[in-house]
């Protein structure tokens, strides 16, 4: 069984698609969660949840306390499965988006003039895919990061670390049994604040 962790929805199970996704488990969840929570990024974040699955992980930012977020997810049994989820907990600010990662990012930031949009990017794609793949949703994404972003890429802990795009930078990595959190932000211009991974860990 699959449910959210803590917060406003704690406790509260989830559905899952019956097959074709890998659900993060909620041992990984809860490290990545109290590692996001250190960091201070969830609070009225704005979350954008890339092959979102069955939403676990951006639901579960929600019921923390981030305040806008979107599930991307193109497989059909998988966006009906986040659309009930997401209807059946009622959490505010979540919505689902039912296309392909790499086109709903390429359309850019959607903010004031195409200021950027995202203050965390949970990123779970299939562990099997390719990681020229993976290295152009990164890029695509980082145009997406407010300079304090954070982006975290779950991986098999067999897979290489992932090729992070210029303006990307990795500041911490975590290990859970056959799972690999990789976590990265975006460089900071001279002159600008230090990105919550500066912190000590």
């Amino acid at each position: 069984m699959t449910r959210i962790v803590a917060g406003r929805a704690g406790g509260r199970s989830l559905a899952v698609p019956p097959r074709g996704t890998r659900p993060t488990s909620d041992r990984v969840r809860e490290a990545l969660f109290s590692r996001l929570e250190h960091l201070d990024v969830l609070d009225g974040a704005r979350v954008v949840d890339l092959f979102a699955g069955s939403g676990a992980l951006g639901l579960e930012a929600a019921s923390r306390g981030a305040a806008d977020v979107v599930l991307v997810e193109s497989a059909g049994r998988a966006v009906a499965v986040c659309r009930r989820n997401v209807s059946e907990l009622g959490l505010p600010g979540v919505r689902v988006a039912a296309e392909r990662v790499r086109t709903w990012l390429q359309r850019g930031p959607t903010g004031a003039g195409g200021a950027p949009v995202i203050d965390l990017a949970l990123v779970d794609p299939p562990y099997d895919l390719p990681e020229e793949e993976l290295a152009g949703v990164l890029a695509d994404l980082a145009g997406w990061l407010d300079p304090q972003g954070v982006v975290v890429v779950e991986r098999s802990a067999r897979s290489p670390e992932p090729p992070w795009p210029t303006g990307l930078a990795r500041f911490d990595d975590r290990r859970y049994g056959e799972t690999a959190l990789w976590f990265a932000e975006p460089v900071p211009r001279e002159g600008a604040p230090a990105p919550p991974g500066h912190l000590a860990p």
